[in-house]
């Protein structure tokens, strides 16, 4: 049966190109031009849905062109309970998660400009193991806080995360207090902390360092929340509003300053740290 091999062929290779051409956007549905919604900084342009970036390109649409500089690159996940799961052990993960993304850890930290202005920043990133909160996430982040308190720098975190690392056990939830701890210092000098939360900000990042910004900004439509939202209605009995655990919803009721479209933040960022400067 040729003729059912080769338009079986013919419809693999349409739907492949259809694929590379096309984004659709999760909110709204709507069919995108792959290249439109990437120059647009993967933004749906229809829906103003907010995409998931990598955290290389959250640092090119932030800082001033040539200026980052990455420390502590070297720092990686480290398996002190020899975890295996159902889906093999925790190593294997991890050396995935490395391969699959070029990181060595869900966080990428360093120095560089907002317009001209000095900051340290950390930049989560999703793709690896959900952004999840291990050892050497929770290390890199307080080297970056050190960093800001030892050189007085401005110091910016983007969140994005599931939550704490379940791979290592309590060693990661240490590091909600070891990270809040680092970032409480910068108080003592006057060096301001920004948090950015971006989609999703949960779990043990949401209940540590992502909340307790000197001003915390989310992107539209980010999830925003603790525990899940199934979690929640099978314990409180109750049905959720549709809007529970959105940045809008949070911002309502008072656990964020504002609400910034990404082609804005830059600015925004820019605009906040001028006052630090006076």
């Amino acid at each position: 049966m040729p003729w059912f091999i080769k338009a079986k062929t013919e419809r693999d290779s349409r739907t492949k190109l259809a694929d590379e051409m096309w984004i659709k956007c999760q909110q709204c549905n709507a069919h995108v031009f792959k290249q439109d919604f990437i120059n647009n900084l993967s933004v749906c342009p229809k829906c103003n849905w907010h995409g998931k970036i990598t955290a290389y390109e959250r640092i090119g649409m932030t800082l001033d062109v040539g200026t980052f500089k990455e420390i502590n690159e070297n720092i990686r996940p480290d398996d002190p309970l020899s975890f295996v799961d159902g889906k093999g052990p925790y190593r294997e993960k991890v050396e995935q998660a490395r391969q699959k993304t070029g990181l060595n850890e869900s966080v990428v930290t360093g120095l560089g400009k907002i317009n001209g202005t000095f900051i340290v920043v950390a930049v989560m990133d999703f793709r690896f193991l959900g952004g999840s909160l291990g050892s050497g996430t929770g290390e890199k982040i307080l080297l970056g806080a050190n960093y800001s308190y030892d050189h007085k720098l401005p110091y910016i975190v983007f969140s994005a995360s599931g939550g704490a690392r379940m791979h290592e056990g309590i060693l990661s939830l240490m590091q909600m207090a070891k990270t809040c701890a680092g970032i409480a210092r910068l108080n003592e000098r006057k060096i301001p902390y920004i948090s950015v939360l971006t989609d999703p900000t949960t779990g043990g990042v949401s209940a540590s360092f992502a909340m307790v910004g000197d001003v915390n900004i989310a992107e539209p439509g980010a999830l925003i929340g603790f525990a899940g939202r199934r979690v929640i209605e099978q314990t409180i009995k109750q049905k959720l509003p549709d809007s529970f655990q959105t940045a809008e919803f949070v911002l309502e009721h008072g656990f964020l300053d504002m609400i910034v479209n990404r082609g804005d933040l830059k600015k925004t960022l820019s605009y906040v740290l001028s006052f630090y400067n006076r």
